[in-house]
């Protein structure tokens, strides 16, 4: 993308164009919404920077084409899911107004993956809230969760997860998640806090035990 001109700030700032780091339809791996089809929007830009991050490819905004929203549209619109995830980087970064607001008209449902870092933008059917250490999540972001995806690093993890639950609504799912090259070593001890704490459950990466994007 590199430096800006003035008119592409100006699409940027007002939601119309976004910068695309890709899109392509898969399976969703990870959450409540394992196993269903979706169409993936992953936007470039963060300054969360996780150094555990699969994609820090995505974190440079510049790296990454600003795309028309309405190119987005139509390409989601193609696909036999009517469901979309936005995920990044952090997707929260920009205005997704109208990107819901199209993506909506085409009867499309939207999930949102977000460290919660920013205050939303735009309109969801679901939120998943994955909160990071490196950029703590806003306490209004964790109080409109539908979802709250804590990923385990260390034994830490499990105290700092517990933090963020006094925020959350009262149906709001709680999963902890391996953080997949710690996932061997990690998995029993999240297996018996579950047990010992059954209002958490358990998250897998799957799409990546099915070799699939």
């Amino acid at each position: 993308m590199g430096k800006l001109t003035e008119v592409q700030q100006q699409l940027l700032d007002s939601g119309e164009h976004l910068p695309l780091m890709e899109e392509f339809y898969t399976i969703q791996g990870e959450g409540f919404n394992t196993g269903q089809a979706a169409f993936f929007i992953r936007l470039g830009g963060c300054d969360v920077g996780c150094h555990w991050c699969d994609v820090k490819e995505s974190w440079d905004a510049s790296l990454h084409p600003l795309t028309p929203i309405l190119d987005i549209v139509d390409k989601a619109s193609s696909f036999p899911a009517k469901a979309v995830v936005i995920t990044g980087g952090e997707p929260l970064l920009y205005n997704l107004e109208p990107l819901c607001s199209m993506l909506h008209e085409q009867g499309i449902r939207i999930f949102l993956e977000t460290s919660g870092a920013y205050p939303v933008s735009g309109s969801f059917d679901w939120i998943c809230v994955s909160p990071k250490k490196f950029k703590n999540p806003r306490t209004d972001m964790l109080a409109i969760a539908d979802e709250l995806k804590v990923i385990v690093f260390n034994k830490q993890d499990f105290d700092w997860a517990e933090q963020h639950t006094s925020f959350l609504k009262s149906n709001c799912l709680q999963y902890l998640q391996p953080e997949w090259s710690k996932a061997s070593i990690l998995m029993a001890e999240i297996v018996e806090f579950v047990k010992m704490n059954p209002q958490w459950k358990i998250s897998l990466q799957t799409h990546k035990y099915m070799h699939i994007p």
